[in-house]
């Protein structure tokens, strides 16, 4: 085998269909886009929504409620799963905003809330944004100490 004689496998190279390139082509003229109109015209692009002309759905529906822009969210972490990670021996006595972020509960932008749901047994040092009166409580109760950031 040399150089020059090698091919490509049988049936894996397709010519391209060349459109709008003359009656003879076959596909000249309207190049397989029918007639008129804005699918036919280079650059189309339909908006989303669009409902071919029928006033469409987004705007048929009367609009309500309102954003608040000074809204914080945070990103809620039960005392279950801190405990489980206590389990796991994935923690150990304390953790951090980044322990919380290595271990994908959280993004790096995201703001911690601990919550109260499930128990905790193991004393535990949690640093966080925020934390629910019953979660404070029993971190405590179980002999670990509550860290706001």
């Amino acid at each position: 085998m040399d150089l020059h004689n090698l091919k490509p496998a049988k049936g894996s190279v397709k010519n391209n269909i060349r459109k709008g390139r003359g009656e003879g082509s076959k596909r000249g003229g309207t190049a397989t886009r029918g007639m008129n109109g804005a699918k036919s015209r280079s650059g189309y692009s339909r908006t989303p929504g669009f409902e071919g002309g029928q006033m469409p759905l987004y705007r048929r529906v009367p609009k309500f409620g309102f954003t608040n822009i000074n809204r914080v969210a945070y990103q809620a972490v039960n005392l279950d799963t801190l405990q489980k990670l206590i389990d796991d021996k994935k923690i150990k006595d304390v953790i951090t905003f980044e322990d919380f972020i290595d271990l994908g509960l959280v993004t790096k932008r995201e703001l911690v809330k601990v919550l109260a749901r499930g128990e905790m047994k193991s004393p535990l040092r949690v640093y966080a944004h925020k934390f629910s009166q019953k979660a404070k409580d029993a971190i405590e109760a179980a002999g670990g100490k509550v860290e706001l950031l």
